[in-house]
C-alpha cells in the first residue's frame, strides 16, 4: 500500500471534480508559468515545487499530469 493521505487529498471535490493534490499541481504549474513569462515549465522544476506542498513520487506526478491532460513539449 502507498503512503497514507488524508481523505481530502484523494476524494474529488464536488465543486470541480479535482482532488486536493490535482488542484495543488495545477496551481503550482500556473504560478510557475507566470514566473517564467508564460513559457513551458520543465517537469523537474514542477516536481520540486509541488513537493513543497504534497509528498508524492515523480512517477505519481506523471500520472497526475497525464490524468489532468497536461502535456510536455515533447522534449
Amino acid at each position: 500500500m502507498g503512503s497514507l493521505r488524508g481523505i481530502d487529498e484523494v476524494i474529488p471535490d464536488a465543486r470541480d471534480g479535482l482532488t486536493k493534490t490535482e488542484r495543488t499541481i495545477l496551481y503550482v504549474l500556473r504560478e510557475t508559468q507566470k514566473e517564467r513569462g508564460g513559457r513551458n515549465v520543465p517537469t523537474a522544476m514542477l516536481y520540486g515545487r509541488v513537493l513543497e506542498y504534497v509528498n508524492i513520487s515523480e512517477q505519481e506526478l506523471h500520472l497526475y499530469l497525464d490524468r489532468l491532460g497536461v502535456r510536455g513539449d515533447g522534449g
